[in-house]
């Protein structure tokens, strides 16, 4: 279907997919209004107020868990693209043995329940007696992470012209000059997309990080529910409100690299 068919879609399609939409961001929606609520309970509206989202800075585990989801997303995504990317390269522009196989079990990570990704990295961790803390939380987030890599990336480079990299080597470039000068300026916008994505999947990851962490290495969003858990109080509604509109805003920003310099076709 053309440009022409998509803007003569039926008014109410239109209408039933913004409603549609509406219903599934509403509870977002009130957790954000909530979070101004002046009163100390969510069902009352008193007024409107920043004391909530000043006590955020007034909290030592919540600024010491943001810490430690920083550290693990940074850390975790600068791991998960470098051997996502060469995986992408390898399974795109080289043929082997077993290549299809190996396609294959970059999706089973991607479909696989976390709850099961998480025990069997325990087990794993819990086998080669590795003590449990970020560094075991960063091993879980790179496992989950190269494959939504790979794929981001595989599919930026089947958008892109291999021709231009063989006329770089036939005009005298190596590989290595080939890669640094063509390929990845061309692959960038894919990868920093991958980078994004990849960030935003460590630093909300709950199920999997509550598996592998250990005594003093709490993460954000283990930090937000054991808060659920004691009491309810508006400060939740605050720092959730930040992770989501700091993750839309991550996404947007991913969606529009990954659009980058899309080859056009006809």
């Amino acid at each position: 279907m053309g440009a022409s068919g998509i803007g003569k879609l039926p008014r109410w399609l239109v209408a039933f997919t913004a409603v549609c939409l509406f219903l599934m961001h509403l509870p977002v929606l009130v957790l954000i209004v909530f979070s101004f609520n002046a009163s100390k309970f969510a069902v009352t509206w008193t007024g409107f107020t920043l004391a909530w989202y000043r006590r955020l800075l007034e909290r030592d585990d919540i600024l010491h868990a943001l810490q430690a989801s920083l550290i693990v997303g940074i850390t975790a995504t600068a791991i998960a693209v470098t051997l996502g990317t060469l995986i992408a390269l390898a399974l795109a522009r080289h043929r082997f043995r077993g290549r299809t196989i190996y396609e294959g079990m970059m999706y089973v990570p991607i479909v696989t329940p976390e709850i099961v990704t998480g025990i069997s990295l325990l087990v794993l961790f819990v086998f080669l007696r590795m003590p449990l803390g970020l560094a075991t939380i960063i091993i879980a987030h790179v496992a989950f992470c190269v494959p939504f890599v790979v794929v981001v990336v595989v599919a930026r480079l089947a958008g892109m012209d291999e021709n231009l990299e063989e006329a770089a080597m036939t005009l005298g470039a190596d590989e290595v000059t080939t890669f640094f000068r063509v390929t990845l300026p061309l692959l960038w916008p894919g990868i920093l997309s991958a980078a994004l994505l990849s960030f935003i999947l460590s630093f909300d990851d709950f199920v999997i990080t509550s598996l592998v962490a250990g005594s003093g290495s709490s993460t954000l969003p283990l930090v937000i529910y054991s808060m659920v858990r004691r009491n309810i109080e508006p400060s939740i509604n605050a720092i959730s409100a930040l992770i989501v509109v700091a993750t839309s805003v991550l996404l947007y920003v991913s969606d529009r690299m990954s659009r980058r310099n899309e080859p056009s076709h006809a």
